[in-house]
């Protein structure tokens, strides 16, 4: 049994939640450098939307805090792509905000909507493994449980980001299928190299 991820009795359970706090660390990282990237220019032009920015900006860095403090808990080493998922962030950040509102509340959009089924996914299987532990008689530890509801409470904000991104009319963006398709294919690939790297 791994010291750092005692209530997960198989190695398959244990390689799935280094890699999953690892990408979710890395992905809060991105969100938080997203938003300090957008606020600035979106603000010069869109003042009303200040609140909303410091609000969006203030839980993605909750998340980021949480997701440190798990993988300093566990002793999982962060994604070896941090420089690259940094600048891509900060450019992805600027460069939607330079386009206008719309296209910044675009990026929010298809981010927060991989980003929600992501999370989604990884509610679905540490459920899963509650259930069959439970099944077979083991206790749940509240180690687990806990990690469920941070999830469970970080999707929803994140949700909450996209609610708030389709209210400040992030489909009206000029070329939004498009833009939407490469940003929402740029985290899924994201996610999948920070799984591994």
């Amino acid at each position: 049994m791994s010291p750092h991820l005692p209530f997960l009795p198989q190695r398959k359970q244990r390689d799935f939640l280094d890699s999953a706090l690892r990408v979710n660390q890395a992905g809060e990282l991105a969100a938080t450098l997203i938003y300090t990237a957008q606020t600035p220019p979106l603000l010069r032009t869109h003042p009303h939307l200040r609140s909303l920015m410091q609000h969006m900006h203030a839980q993605e860095a909750t998340h980021f805090a949480t997701f440190n403090t798990l993988l300093a808990r566990h002793r999982i080493r962060p994604t070896l792509l941090y420089p690259v998922w940094t600048a891509a962030a900060t450019a992805l950040g600027w460069g939607t905000a330079m386009l206008g509102r719309e296209a910044a509340m675009a990026c929010t959009e298809a981010v927060e909507t991989e980003i929600g089924g992501h999370y989604n996914g990884q509610v679905r299987v540490l459920l899963e493994w509650m259930w069959e532990m439970e099944a077979k008689g083991e206790e749940v530890g509240e180690e687990i449980r806990e990690l469920v509801g941070q999830l469970k409470k970080i999707r929803d904000e994140e949700l909450e980001h996209l609610d708030h991104a389709v209210g400040e009319d992030a489909r009206e963006a000029k070329g939004w299928p498009v833009l939407n398709a490469v940003i929402r294919g740029g985290c899924r690939g994201a996610i999948w190299v920070s799984e591994r790297v």
